[in-house]
């Protein structure tokens, strides 16, 4: 359906998404308590997606709710060229990628804000 994540800086975490996925990112405030909606393929599209397209959401962190760990697999095409953009983004990858069989390659990051995600790219992507 959705993810969520929590951050610290929703500036810093903003950026990062934008810069290494290319998502679209919207600030909704305080009125909102400071969430911030994440736009990961348009909802027309999502039909058409790549595997992996997902939409979600970003949430502050709070000192007082238990288990705010989040727990993503992002798809993409070409995984080294998505490990090259999260580390370009501030992002530290987790390793090399490792083969999954029949299923693809998976690698996994933290974000600038110290969540654990994954990378996959599914068998028939590039290899390079």
């Amino acid at each position: 359906m959705h993810f969520e994540l929590p951050y610290e800086d929703r500036e810093r975490v903003m950026r990062f998404y934008q810069e290494a996925f290319g998502w679209k990112l919207q600030a909704l405030g305080e009125a909102m308590g400071d969430y911030v909606l994440a736009t990961t393929a348009e909802a027309d599209a999502m039909p058409d997606a790549p595997a992996g397209a997902i939409n979600g959401g970003l949430f502050p962190r709070k000192p007082d709710w238990p288990a705010q760990y989040p727990s993503v697999v992002i798809g993409t095409r070409d995984v080294k060229d998505s490990m090259q953009r999260v580390r370009a983004g501030g992002g530290q990858v987790l390793g090399e990628p490792m083969d999954i069989p029949g299923v693809g390659a998976y690698v996994s990051f933290m974000d600038t804000e110290g969540n654990r995600l994954s990378l996959l790219q599914p068998l028939g992507g590039n290899r390079a």
